[in-house]
C-alpha cells in the first residue's frame, strides 16, 4: 500500500500551516513553516487566487494528512460519517480521532501520529488486554489501552510515558503512567478536537 516518505515538513508548507506531523520539532523555531511561510517548490511563492474545487481540496489534503490517512481509507471513513446520525463532519472528526493510531498519541504515549503509527504496527500495545497492530483499529468508550508487559523496557517507550505525565491529557481521555495504560471515556464533541479544519469544506467537496 502507498503511503507518503517524503519530508512531512514539505506538507505543512504545502497546506500553509502547522499539521504538527514531526513531534517536538513543530513546537520550536527549527519549524520550517516559521522559516518559510510558502508552498515547496519553484512555484511556491506564487499567488494564484484558489479556486473553490481547490480550496476544498486542500481541506480534504489537511485533514488526511494530520491523521495521515490514505485517500481510499478517508473516503471510506466519510462515507460512513455520512451514514451515522448526527452533525456528518464531527461523525467524520471522531472516526479519524477513534483511531487506535491517534489515541496512543493522545494519550501522550507517541511524540506523533506518525511514531504512534509505528509502534502500533511493531505489536507494543494492547486493546482490552488483546494484541492489536493496525493503527486504523477503531477504539471504542471503555477500551483500554496499554503498553505490553515486554515492550515497557524500551528505552523510547520508557521516554514517552513518563513525558506523558507532564502533557495535557484530552478530558475525553484517561492516562495512568504508572501502570502503561490509558482508556477511552468517551466521544470527543468538536469544541475538544483541537484541529484547525473547516470540514464543512470536505462535505461540500464529497457532495459534488
Amino acid at each position: 500500500m502507498a503511503r507518503y516518505s517524503g519530508s512531512v515538513c514539505r506538507l505543512c508548507r504545502r497546506e500553509g500551516t502547522k499539521l504538527f506531523l514531526k513531534g517536538d520539532k513543530c513546537y520550536t523555531d527549527k519549524c520550517p513553516v516559521e522559516r518559510r511561510a510558502y508552498a515547496p517548490g519553484q512555484h511556491g511563492t506564487s499567488r494564484r487566487k484558489p479556486t473553490e474545487y481547490g480550496i476544498q481540496l486542500r481541506e480534504k489534503q489537511k485533514a488526511r494528512r494530520i491523521y495521515g490517512v490514505l485517500e481510499g481509507q478517508f473516503r471510506r471513513t466519510f462515507d460512513k460519517a455520512s451514514r451515522s446520525q448526527g452533525v456528518t463532519g464531527e461523525a467524520l472528526l471522531q472516526l479519524l480521532e477513534s483511531r487506535l493510531d491517534n489515541i496512543v498519541f493522545r494519550m501522550g504515549f507517541a511524540g506523533s501520529r506518525a511514531e504512534a503509527r509505528q509502534l502500533v504496527r511493531h505489536g507494543h500495545f494492547t486493546v482490552n488486554d488483546r494484541k492489536v497492530n493496525i493503527p486504523s483499529y477503531r477504539v471504542r468508550t471503555g477500551d483500554v489501552i496499554t503498553v505490553k508487559e515486554k515492550s515497557r523496557n524500551v528505552a523510547r517507550i520508557k521516554e514517552l510515558v513518563e513525558s506523558a505525565e507532564g502533557r495535557t491529557i484530552p478530558e475525553w481521555l484517561s492516562v495512568n503512567a504508572q501502570d502503561f495504560s490509558g482508556q477511552v471515556l468517551r466521544l470527543p464533541n468538536r469544541e475538544e478536537i483541537d484541529i484547525e479544519l473547516e470540514e464543512h469544506l470536505i462535505i461540500e467537496l464529497y457532495s459534488r
